[in-house]
């Protein structure tokens, strides 16, 4: 009698383990496909908008544009915001900062589990290319640093300079909120 009470309680706790694991793999997983669904629809429509030179569907939806980093194997649309859901599916351009082209800084923010995970191995002089309806916009990485979370100077506008600066979350292997910033900077190329 008391070995059948103590396999039982086992069994229940097996059982619930096996759902709680197939639950957490199931939403990790319809995360990852919504925002490789996302990413590749907003692509084609802006793909198909940007050969046609007219915003269509892309505008409508804050498009921004697209980012990539060739040698670190970054690609991605840029919406505008920084919101939860926005940063779920897309790279966010943070709100109040230059547009891509105009004088000022762009700020643009992912998270370093996803869309800016290859953001680690950036490197000094890599090349960062931002194309919008506008035209197609090259920067140049010239450093890299980790902040504090409220250590919004990174944004700051440097006068008559064009720049980009990419955020993310840090240290990259961090489980839960990251407690520091990891910011690169980019010069616009002419």
């Amino acid at each position: 009698m008391t070995l059948r009470l103590i396999v039982r309680p086992w069994r229940l706790a097996q059982a619930f383990l096996l759902i709680a694991g197939l639950l957490a793999v199931g939403y990790v997983a319809v995360n990852v496909g919504a925002r490789y669904v996302y990413q590749y629809s907003e692509l084609q429509a802006f793909d198909h908008a940007v050969a046609l030179r007219r915003p269509g569907a892309a505008a409508m939806r804050m498009m921004v544009g697209k980012i990539e980093i060739p040698r670190l194997n970054i690609s991605a649309m840029v919406k505008e915001g920084v919101d939860a859901r926005t940063l779920n599916l897309a790279v966010g351009h943070i709100p109040h900062t230059a547009l891509p082209g105009q004088i000022g800084n762009v700020g643009v923010a992912a998270h370093r589990d996803s869309l800016f995970r290859n953001l680690k191995d950036v490197r000094r002089n890599d090349r960062i290319t931002v194309t919008t309806m506008d035209g197609e916009y090259v920067y140049r990485v010239v450093s890299y640093k980790i902040v504090k979370p409220s250590d919004v100077s990174v944004l700051a506008a440097v006068p008559d300079e064009r720049s980009l600066t990419l955020v993310t979350c840090y240290p990259f292997y961090y489980v839960g909120d990251a407690p520091k910033r990891f910011i690169v900077h980019a010069v616009q190329m002419f």
